[in-house]
């Protein structure tokens, strides 16, 4: 005679898939929240947009490449502080932290412009 395990189990496991397939899915919808939070995005979007420019900036001769190198540089360090200050406050950035980025940036697309 086999010997099969009893109903209670069956309901553990059932109740253990349900639970971490929950976490899951919640987790995906979080992190794609987060990834699409809208002050990252203007952020990351102005990132973007400026290192666009300094490529323009350097195919058209307006800057050397010292000073393209110079200008990455300084985004690849805003990016950096955007990121710690995400991962900061669960994955956003706060309305004081975008203004001291927003700063930051202003400061370096002046100086590309010049």
């Amino acid at each position: 005679m086999r010997a099969y395990p009893s109903n209670n189990i069956w309901v553990v496991i059932v109740c253990s898939l349900a639970v971490l397939l929950a976490t899951s899915i919640t987790a995906t919808a979080n992190g794609r929240w987060v990834q699409n939070h809208p002050r990252r995005t203007e952020v990351n979007a102005r990132l973007g947009n400026q290192n666009r420019r300094i490529h323009q900036e350097r195919r058209e001769g307006e800057i050397s490449r010292a000073q393209a190198g110079q200008l990455h540089k300084q985004d690849r360090q805003i990016r950096r502080e955007e990121r710690q200050m995400a991962r900061q406050n669960g994955g956003h950035i706060t309305r004081q932290e975008q203004g001291t980025l927003n700063r930051q940036e202003n400061q370096v697309s002046r100086e590309i412009g010049r």
